[in-house]
C-alpha cells in the first residue's frame, strides 16, 4: 500500500503541506434527465418542490439537560501538559483526543460578560527546544493577537484572533519542520488579578518529530561545466538527514544563485523547488531544478545614453577588465560606483550575449541625476561666532565628473569666496584631483590673516560609500598672507606679509568597521608639510601630524574609544612662522570643554599664539540607551592637551576637559552633541562649550 504524501510547491516558505486524500466522487447525473433552462422556462406560478425529509425529529428545547460549567480556576494547563507528555507513548489519535479534551475543558471558561472590554496576555506552551528566533519574529510580525495586543476588546474578538493565530503558529511550525504539529489556543482566567476579565491567551503545542530530507535532486546541474558542478552542489548545503527547514532551503538555493553567478554563469538561475512530504515515514524528498546556462568572461560595456560620459569612462571605473571571468559581485560593484559618482539617480546593468560565443557584454543604462545644487548654511558658535555660507556647483560642468563650485562665506569672524574645480576617479578608479582658488579675511583671538591661496592635489580618500584601509592625499599649496601678530610684552601688533610654499601629504590606514561610527579596530594616520616661506629672506621648515585613535566593545551597547595626536613644527623659530601656519588645540575636534584654539601659550592681550608642538588625549565611552527605538545614546568623555613654544612637546601643564554628549544614531551616522567644562581653566575661557556635528568626534 502507497504512503501518504504530499506536496509542498513554494517560493520562498511551504505555506500548506498536508495529506492527500481521494477527491469527494462528483454526483452523478442521468443524461436523459438533465435540464435545460433554455428549453424550460420558470413559472412563477408553480408550486415549490418538497424539502425531502431528513428523518429526524426537531428536539423539544424545554427537555434539554442543563450541562453545569466548572468554575474558571478549576482548570489549568495540567490538560495539555498531560497530553504533551503522554504524546512520547500515546499514538497520533491518543494526542488529539487528549488535546480535543483539554480543548473541551478550556473552552468552559467564558467572560462573566462577553461583549465587556478585556485585556490580554499571550503565552506560549510546548514550544521545542529547536525552535529559533525567526519564529518569534514571524509571530510578531503575523500575529492577530500581537497587532492588536493595546487596543480594547471583547472576548470574542480575543477568541477569534487567537483561532487566527492558532493556524499562523501551525504554518511557522512547518517551517522548521514540524509537519505533524498540533497546535490549540484557551483562554485562561487571571484568579490572582483585579480584574476577572484579565485574560491570557495560551497558545499550546504538540510538536511531534521534525520531518528530514530522505533525497534531494538539482535536475540540470551536470550541464555545468566539469568540476563546477560539484562545486555548486556544496555550495547549496542542504544535505540529505537536514531537518526540512524552508528557511535552509531558501537560503540555498540563495547560494546556488551567488556560486554560479560567481564563477562565469551569466545567466544561470534557479527554479522553485518542489517538496514531497512523506507523513508515513516522517521524511520528505527535495528537487531543487537549475538551469546553469554557459560559462562566460566579461566582453565589451554598451552605454545606452552618453550624455554624462562615455563608456570608456565606466570601463574606468570598473573593477573587471575585457576577459575576466564574469562575476555578478563586480557587477554590483559597478552599479555602487556608478551611484557614488553623484551624477546617476538609477542605473540598470544586465549581462547580453555578445558576438564572441565566450564573453557577455555588459548593457548600461543611466537616468541622470540633477547636476546642478545651490546650497546654504547659517550657524553660530560660541567661539566662532555667526557664520552663513552660499554655494553653487555643477558636478559635471566639465565631462566626465568635472565638478565647479563657487562659494562664500560670511560671519563675525570669517569673511572668503573661492572657486573650486574637482574629477572623480581621474585617470583611475577612486583618485581625485582637486584645484581651488580662494580669498579669505579671517580675524580670530589667535590671529587675523588676509590670504590667497592657491592649491592643487590628487587624493584616494574614503567616503559614506567605501570605506578604504589606506587613503592618502599629496599636492602643493602657495599663499599669500598678510598677518597679524603681537609683538613683545606690551601687546604691540604688527602685520606681515608671508609668501610660502608648501608640498602637503598625509597617509591614513584604517582598520574600524565603520566610517562615522567606529565599535572596533583602529585607525592611524599621518601628515607632513615641509614648507618655505619668504620673509625678511627664504627659510625652510617642515610641520608635521600623528593621530591615532582605537575602538573597544566593552559590551553589546558601551564601546570605549581613544585617541592620542602629537605635531611638530621644526626648523624655524615660532615667531617667524606665519600665525596661521602654527598649531592649536582646543575645540570640538580637539580638547573638548576650551573655545577654538584657545589652549596654549598667551599674549599680552590674553589671546592664544600657537606654537611648535602639540600633544592631545581623549578617552571616553559611546553608550547606547533603550531610549528612542535604541538610537539615543550618552558618552561621558575627558579630553587633555597643550601646545608648546618648543619643537618637541613636554607633557607638562596640560589642559583638561570634560563633559557628557549626546548621540541620536540616524541612518546616515551619528548626530553629535557635546557638552564640555574646563577642569583647569586659563584666564578668559568660558565654563560651558557645546559642539554640534555629524559623526563622533573622532
Amino acid at each position: 500500500m502507497a504512503s501518504p504524501v504530499c506536496r509542498s510547491c513554494f517560493l520562498l516558505i511551504p505555506v500548506c503541506v498536508g495529506l492527500t486524500t481521494p477527491h469527494a466522487p462528483l454526483l452523478a447525473q442521468d443524461s436523459n434527465t438533465r435540464t435545460s433552462f433554455e428549453d424550460q422556462p420558470l413559472d412563477p406560478d408553480k408550486p415549490l418542490t418538497d424539502i425531502p425529509d431528513f428523518g429526524v425529529a426537531w428536539p423539544d428545547l424545554d427537555d434539554v439537560p442543563e450541562v453545569p460549567v466548572p468554575k474558571p480556576e478549576e482548570h489549568s494547563e495540567d490538560t495539555v501538559q498531560d497530553a504533551q507528555v503522554n504524546s512520547t507513548t500515546g499514538s497520533d489519535d491518543d494526542v488529539k483526543a487528549q488535546l480535543l479534551e483539554a480543548d473541551l475543558a478550556a473552552d468552559i471558561f467564558q467572560s462573566e460578560d462577553s461583549l465587556a472590554e478585556t485585556g490580554y496576555k499571550i503565552e506560549f506552551s510546548g514550544i521545542p527546544d529547536t525552535i529559533g528566533k525567526g519564529f518569534y519574529d514571524r509571530f510578531d510580525t503575523l500575529s492577530a493577537l500581537e497587532q492588536y495586543k493595546g487596543d480594547d476588546a471583547n472576548f470574542a474578538q480575543i477568541k477569534r484572533r487567537a483561532e487566527t493565530d492558532r493556524e499562523l503558529v501551525e504554518r511557522l511550525l512547518r517551517i522548521e519542520g514540524y509537519y505533524d504539529a498540533v497546535v490549540r489556543t484557551r483562554l485562561a482566567s487571571q484568579a490572582d488579578t483585579v480584574d476577572p476579565n484579565d485574560v491570557t491567551a495560551i497558545i499550546s503545542v504538540i510538536a511531534g518529530p521534525q520531518y528530514k530530507l530522505a533525497n534531494i535532486k538539482l535536475p540540470g546541474l551536470d550541464a555545468a561545466q566539469s568540476g563546477d558542478a560539484k562545486a555548486f552542489r556544496n555550495a547549496f548545503g542542504v544535505n540529505i538527514g537536514d531537518v526540512i527547514n524552508s528557511d535552509a532551503i531558501t537560503m540555498g538555493r540563495t547560494q546556488l544563485n551567488t556560486a554560479m553567478a560567481e564563477n562565469g554563469y551569466a545567466f544561470a538561475r534557479t527554479e522553485d523547488p518542489e517538496l514531497i512530504v512523506d507523513h508515513a515515514e516522517r521524511n520528505g524528498s527535495l528537487t531543487q531544478p537549475v538551469v546553469p546556462g554557459g560559462r562566460y568572461e566579461f566582453g565589451a560595456i554598451q552605454l545606452a545614453s552618453k550624455e554624462l560620459f562615455e563608456a570608456d569612462h565606466v570601463q574606468l571605473i570598473a573593477r573587471f577588465e575585457e576577459g575576466d571571468l564574469y562575476k555578478a559581485s563586480d557587477v554590483d560593484d559597478l552599479r555602487r560606483a556608478l551611484i557614488a559618482t553623484g551624477l546617476v539617480s538609477t542605473v540598470t546593468l544586465d549581462p547580453v550575449r555578445s558576438d564572441d560565443p565566450e564573453k557577455v557584454d555588459l548593457a548600461v543604462n543611466l537616468t541622470p541625476a540633477p547636476l546642478r545644487t545651490i546650497a546654504g548654511e547659517l550657524g553660530y558658535g560660541t567661539g566662532e561666532g555667526l557664520r552663513t555660507e552660499v554655494s553653487w556647483e555643477h558636478r559635471n560642468f566639465f565631462p566626465p565628473e568635472g565638478l565647479i563650485r563657487l562659494s562664500a562665506v560670511a560671519g563675525t569672524q570669517e569673511q572668503s569666496g573661492g572657486i573650486t574645480f574637482r574629477r572623480n576617479n581621474y585617470r583611475r578608479r577612486d583618485n581625485i584631483l582637486n584645484g581651488r582658488v580662494a580669498l579669505s579675511n579671517i580675524d580670530r583671538p589667535a590671529f587675523a590673516a588676509r590670504t590667497l591661496s592657491i592649491s592643487a592635489n590628487i587624493e584616494r580618500q574614503s567616503n559614506l560609500i567605501y570605506q578604504k584601509r589606506w587613503s592618502w592625499s599629496t599636492g602643493v599649496e602657495l599663499l599669500a598672507s598678510q598677518e597679524r601678530d603681537v609683538v613683545g610684552q606690551a601687546g604691540r601688533t604688527n602685520r606681515q606679509t608671508f609668501f610660502i610654499g608648501a608640498l602637503p601629504a598625509t597617509i591614513l590606514y584604517d582598520a574600524s568597521d565603520d566610517l562615522l561610527d567606529p565599535t572596533k579596530g583602529f585607525r592611524v594616520g599621518a601628515r607632513i608639510s615641509p614648507e618655505a616661506s619668504l620673509q625678511n629672506g627664504s627659510f625652510f621648515y617642515g610641520r608635521g601630524q600623528i593621530d591615532a585613535s582605537g575602538y573597544f566593545p566593552a559590551s553589546d551597547n558601551v564601546v570605549l574609544a581613544g585617541r592620542i595626536r602629537m605635531g611638530s613644527i621644526v626648523g624655524a623659530g615660532n615667531n617667524r612662522i606665519a600665525p596661521s601656519r602654527r598649531l592649536y588645540s582646543g575645540g570640538g575636534g580637539s580638547v573638548r570643554g576650551y573655545g577654538y584654539q584657545r589652549i596654549g601659550p598667551l599674549d599680552a592681550n590674553n589671546d592664544p599664539v600657537g606654537g611648535r608642538s602639540l600633544v592631545e588625549f581623549s578617552l571616553e565611552a559611546r553608550v547606547k540607551t533603550g531610549f528612542f527605538g535604541g538610537n539615543l545614546g550618552i558618552v561621558p568623555f575627558f579630553d587633555a592637551g597643550n601646545i608648546y613654544t618648543d619643537p618637541l612637546p613636554q607633557f607638562s601643564g596640560l589642559r583638561y576637559g570634560a563633559g557628557l554628549g549626546v548621540r541620536y544614531y540616524s541612518d546616515f551616522g551619528p548626530i553629535r552633541v557635546d557638552v564640555g567644562t574646563p577642569v583647569n581653566p586659563q584666564p578668559g575661557d568660558s565654563r560651558i562649550a557645546v559642539y554640534v556635528s555629524l559623526g563622533q568626534a573622532f
